[in-house]
């Protein structure tokens, strides 16, 4: 008979435990780089706070300290004030410094509108003129305007007098250019002057300071004898611009005129100094005159990041000078900004969130304004048939 079965060594083998084996040690090691890890990660990401922590309050120092720093500062500030949220610009200035700036630049702009103007223009001969080649020159030409953030176009009119002002022409709206140029068959169109706007929210009816076209006073909200800044062109064809009363306009021979401002350049001098004073960046409508009457329109867009961020006076009045204007002023400008051309297309790409605005004015170009009547739509309207408050 064959003895009891014993235990085969292999069946039972001997329990490791309480004695270390070959299997627990890596699984020990594993653990602790695991800890030495994730203290070193943290460790990382807690050098990394204090460096950003160091170079953000170097920023602060700088940004609000030096004079460098101040300088973008308040050209933030300036290029928030543009906008539709110009409260948040006391963040960065404060709300005195707030109102110092705006009353800076109210300030600065009546001066620049002080000195009379005296350029002389050379009014061309319609479609006989030519250039060197002895060619005749188009009566419009676009051309692209590119700078450091900005994109913009430039309209050129080479006889002056083919420009008239346009208005809206229902009660109670403003219209967009691109209608205006539509229902009157222009060949190019520009936004023109400011409009009452509470809240951002006007339907653009209700204009600001004057109205002139066709030497006729269409609207206002001054005395005849108050000045205002005006953006405008005589009956010769020549532009005029600054602080003037609507008597002087008349006696001066007005055709077509809004109100706006700064004059930038004056007896071909620019008036703003440096981009510090060029009222922050924004979308721009500028419009200005060569000493061979040609009329220059400047559109720049702005407000756009990957396109055009937009730019300050200082730029457009660099620009307007290099294309030889001897005279020129700001237009409004912002989400307004607005190009177009025959058949209503628009060249460039206007900001405002709505599309394109509503205006109470736009300048018009065309080849036989004796053919254009512009009629009076504020005639006989009292300032309570006028709610800016609609859209």
């Amino acid at each position: 008979m064959p003895p009891l079965s014993t235990p085969s060594p292999s069946s039972n083998p001997p329990s490791n435990s309480g004695h270390p084996g070959k299997g627990a040690e890596p699984l020990s090691r594993t653990r602790t780089n695991r800890k030495r890890r994730k203290r070193s990660v943290w460790g990382i990401l807690l050098r990394l706070f204090v460096v950003m922590l160091l170079l953000f309050a170097l920023f602060l120092a700088w940004f609000f300290l030096t004079p460098s720093g101040e300088s973008l500062r308040y050209r933030m500030a300036d290029t928030i004030i543009t906008t539709q949220h110009r409260e948040w610009a006391k963040y960065l200035v404060g709300e005195d410094g707030l109102k110092e700036r705006v009353a800076q630049y109210a300030k600065q702009f009546e001066e620049m509108g002080e000195e009379r103007d005296t350029h002389e223009i050379a009014v061309p001969a319609g479609a006989e003129q030519e250039n060197n080649a002895n060619e005749p020159v188009p009566l419009t030409q676009i051309e692209p305007v590119d700078g450091d953030g900005y994109h913009g176009y430039l309209l050129t009119v080479s006889d002056p007098k083919k420009v008239r002002l346009g208005v809206t022409s229902t009660k109670g709206k403003g219209e967009k250019v691109t209608s205006m140029v539509k229902r009157t068959g222009a060949i190019a169109g520009v936004n023109a002057g400011g409009f009452a706007d509470p809240n951002w929210k006007g339907n653009g009816f209700q204009p600001i300071g004057l109205v002139i076209s066709q030497g006729k006073v269409f609207y206002r909200d001054i005395g005849m004898d108050q000045n205002t800044q005006i953006v405008g062109i005589d009956k010769d064809g020549k532009m005029i611009a600054g602080r003037y009363t609507i008597n002087e306009l008349l006696k001066l021979g007005i055709s077509e005129a809004v109100s706006f401002a700064p004059r930038i350049i004056v007896n071909g001098k620019g008036q703003i100094k440096n981009h510090k004073d060029g009222w922050g960046i924004a979308p721009r409508t500028v419009m200005g005159q060569k000493e061979d009457g040609s009329i220059l329109f400047l559109v720049i867009d702005g407000r756009q990041l990957g396109y055009s961020v937009g730019a300050d006076l200082y730029d457009a009045q660099q620009i307007m000078l290099d294309h030889g204007a001897v005279i020129a002023a700001n237009l409004d400008g912002g989400s307004s900004t607005v190009l177009v051309t025959e058949g209503g297309e628009i060249v460039n790409k206007p900001s405002s969130t709505h599309g394109e605005r509503y205006l109470p004015t736009a300048w018009l170009v065309f080849e036989d304004p004796s053919t254009v009547t512009t009629n009076n739509i504020w005639s006989g309207l009292t300032s309570k048939d006028i709610d800016p408050a609609k859209w």
